[in-house]
C-alpha cells in the first residue's frame, strides 16, 4: 500500500472513530424510573402505616408484588448494554404498584372505620346480653358448666374491649366472636331452663289466689314465698301486709323429691309448730307440715315408676325459720329469714297458718320484660 493509501486509511479511520463518538454523545442512553420507584415505595409506606397490610392484605399484597416485579426487571436491565436497556416494564410495574398501594390504604380506612363501628355495636349488645344474664339468673341455680361458659365469655368481652381501645380491631373481633358463642348459647339453654320451670305457673297462680282469697274470706293472715324473686309476703284479710326478703335452698329450682336434694318444696301448706329462741339453732322456726298428702302420693308414684329408686327417702322437716341475711341460697330446703324479719313473721304465725310456696307469683312473659 502506499503513502497515499495510508493516509486515506488512517482519515477513513478517524471519521469513523468521530462519527462513533457523536454517535455516542448525541444517541438517547436509557435512563431507570428512579422517580417512580421511589414514588411506589413512598406509596407502599404510607399504605403500611394506615395499616393497609392488616386491613387490605389482599390490595397490599398485590402492590407488593408489583414493586417486586418493578426491582426484577431494574435488575435485569441493568445487566444489558446500556444503550439496549429497556426500563418500560418497570415503570409500568411501578406506577401499578403505586396505584394499588393507594387503593390499598383508602379500603384500610374504610374497613377499619366500618370494622370500628361495627365491634363497637357488639361490645354493646354483648353487654347489654350479660346485664339480661345477669338479671334472669343471678340468683338461679345454672349448671355449673353454663356458669363457668357465662364467666368465659365475660372474660373474652373484657379482653376484645382492651384490644379495642388499643385499636387492635382483628384481635378484638376474635374475642368477640367467641364471647358471643359463649355468652349467647348459655343464654339460650339457661332461657330454655327457666321457660320449662315456668310452665307449672298456671299451677303456681291457682295456689297463689286461693291463698289470697281464704286471707280475705277467713280475715286472718297467710304467707306465700316466691322462690324466684326471694320473696316471702304476708297477707292479711286479703291484702299484702309485709314483704321481705328470703333464702332457700341451694338446689331450689323445681319440687322437692328426696330428703338431701337441697330443693325447697312446692305446694300449700300450713304452720303445724313454732319453735321459739333457744329450742332450734336457727333463732326462731315455724314448721310446716312437708311432705303433706299431695307430696307423699308424688312420691308413691316416683318409686312406682322407677324414676326414684326404692331406696330413696322423701324429705322432712322444712321450716321457715331465722339465721338469714346471707346474701346466698345455704338451706337444705328450708326458707330463711333476717332474725328481725322473722321476729314479725313468727308473732303473726299461729298453729294452721297457710304458708303456700311457689316458684313465682308473676309469669316467665313479665319476668324476661323487665
Amino acid at each position: 500500500m502506499g503513502k497515499t493509501g495510508r493516509h486515506i486509511l488512517i482519515i477513513s479511520a478517524i471519521a469513523g472513530l468521530i462519527t462513533l463518538i457523536g454517535f455516542l454523545l448525541f444517541y438517547h442512553v436509557p435512563s431507570p424510573p428512579v422517580r417512580e420507584m421511589e414514588n411506589a415505595r413512598t406509596t407502599l409506606s404510607d399504605a403500611r402505616k394506615d395499616r393497609a397490610d392488616i386491613y387490605s392484605r389482599e390490595m397490599f399484597t398485590e402492590s407488593l408484588v408489583y414493586y417486586d416485579s418493578a426491582m426484577t426487571n431494574w435488575k435485569r436491565e441493568n445487566k444489558k448494554f446500556i444503550y439496549s436497556r429497556d426500563y418500560n416494564k418497570v415503570s409500568l410495574y411501578a406506577g401499578l404498584s403505586a396505584d394499588r398501594a393507594e387503593q390499598a390504604a383508602e379500603n384500610s380506612k374504610n374497613n377499619i372505620a366500618n370494622l370500628e363501628n361495627e365491634l363497637k355495636g357488639k361490645i354493646d349488645s354483648l353487654n347489654n346480653l350479660i346485664v339480661e344474664i345477669d338479671k334472669i339468673f343471678a340468683a338461679y341455680p345454672l349448671d355449673a358448666e353454663i356458669r363457668i361458659r357465662i364467666s368465659n365469655g365475660i372474660l373474652l368481652l373484657k379482653e376484645s374491649e382492651i384490644a379495642f381501645k388499643k385499636g387492635d380491631y382483628l384481635e378484638a373481633n376474635r374475642n368477640i366472636t367467641d364471647s358471643e358463642y359463649l355468652l349467647q348459647s348459655s343464654y339460650d339453654n339457661a332461657n330454655t331452663n327457666i321457660r320449662g320451670y315456668f310452665t307449672s305457673f298456671p299451677l303456681w297462680k291457682k295456689w297463689t289466689e286461693k291463698t289470697i282469697n281464704e286471707s280475705k274470706k277467713n280475715h286472718s293472715y297467710s304467707i306465700i314465698v316466691d322462690k324466684y324473686s326471694r320473696k316471702c309476703f304476708v297477707y292479711l284479710n286479703g291484702v299484702k301486709k309485709y314483704e321481705y326478703n328470703v333464702e332457700l335452698g341451694r338446689n331450689w329450682v323445681g319440687d322437692k323429691r328426696v330428703t338431701g336434694d337441697y330443693a325447697t318444696p312446692e305446694g300449700m301448706y300450713k304452720t303445724v309448730k313454732k319453735i321459739d329462741k333457744n329450742k332450734t339453732k336457727y333463732y326462731k322456726a315455724l314448721l310446716l307440715d312437708y311432705p303433706n298428702e299431695e307430696d307423699k302420693e308424688k312420691f308413691r308414684q316416683e318409686i312406682a315408676n322407677g324414676t326414684l329408686p326404692p331406696s330413696a327417702r322423701q324429705g322432712s322437716l322444712i321450716e321457715i325459720h331465722g339465721n338469714g341475711g346471707k346474701g346466698i341460697d345455704w338451706t337444705e330446703g328450708c326458707i330463711a329469714l333476717t332474725d328481725p324479719d322473722m321476729d314479725v313473721v313468727f308473732k303473726i304465725a299461729k298453729i294452721g297458718t297457710p304458708v303456700t310456696i311457689v316458684g313465682s307469683t308473676v309469669d316467665i312473659a313479665q319476668i324476661l320484660k323487665r
